[in-house]
């Protein structure tokens, strides 16, 4: 029997790094599919669903933006994990990439063994796990893991599979103060110079949805965040 290789799809206007992109892709073991444009890239999903997406956000029929709000709307597709590629560096591109539900977020120029690094760290991270504590209660926070899913007071809250991630790691390590770059290495599964404020914007994406029980999650200042061990919330 043959198994299917974890589809990629590159969405990319500019050919020469569309391919410079997928062959780097191909060469670790993973199949490519390319789309010059939002409405190509969109008909290849129907076609078949992709395991991670590679979304530039300027295309030239759209904006990337509207491609990730289509795809995280609908339930077909909401669960494929998408990491921002652009131009564009400005900490607010990133805050409104990850807002709309994007894994991750990669500026150009990139080394292309940074770009499969991260996409291999997201799939592993979104792929299927088997964990030791099934549920782990905190302060009215339940995490179902193998569920996948996570209440605050017996509500439940949509998060992605990144902002997931990070809740697990911090309620396991409740009361230990975990620096930025230990979140980065156990969550997104690397750790480069820069990457820092990722952490920070996703902490607050995942406080807002959390409500008023992301109080627990405290901000331990020039050092990282903590779960707080007991909580009077």
């Amino acid at each position: 029997m043959t198994h299917k290789k974890v589809l990629v799809l590159v969405v990319e206007d500019e050919p020469d790094i569309s391919g410079l992109i997928s062959y780097n892709l191909e060469k670790a073991g993973l199949e490519a599919a390319r789309a010059q444009d939002g409405r190509t890239a969109l008909s290849l999903i129907q076609k078949r669903l992709p395991d991670l997406i590679l979304l530039d956000l300027m295309l030239p029929d759209t904006d990337g933006t509207d491609i990730c709000k289509s795809l995280k709307s609908n339930e077909k597709t909401r669960h494929i994990p998408v990491i921002m590629v652009t131009a564009k560096g400005e900490e607010i591109d990133r805050v409104v990439g990850f807002e709309l539900g994007a894994d991750d977020y990669i500026v150009k120029p990139f080394s292309p063994r940074e770009l499969v690094l991260r996409v291999k760290a997201v799939l592993q991270r979104s792929g299927p796990r088997q964990p030791l504590s099934k549920i782990l209660d905190a302060a009215g926070i339940k995490v179902d893991l193998e569920r996948h899913l996570v209440t605050v007071d017996g509500i439940p809250v949509s998060l992605t599979v990144t902002e997931f991630n990070l809740l697990h790691t911090l309620l396991k390590g409740r009361g230990r103060v975990l620096t930025r770059e230990i979140l980065l290495d156990q969550v997104w599964g690397y750790h480069f110079d820069g990457y820092a404020r990722t952490v920070d914007t996703h902490i607050k994406r995942l406080r807002q949805k959390l409500g008023a029980a992301g109080q627990v999650i405290e901000t331990v200042r020039g050092v990282g965040y903590r779960f707080k061990e007991e909580s009077s919330r």
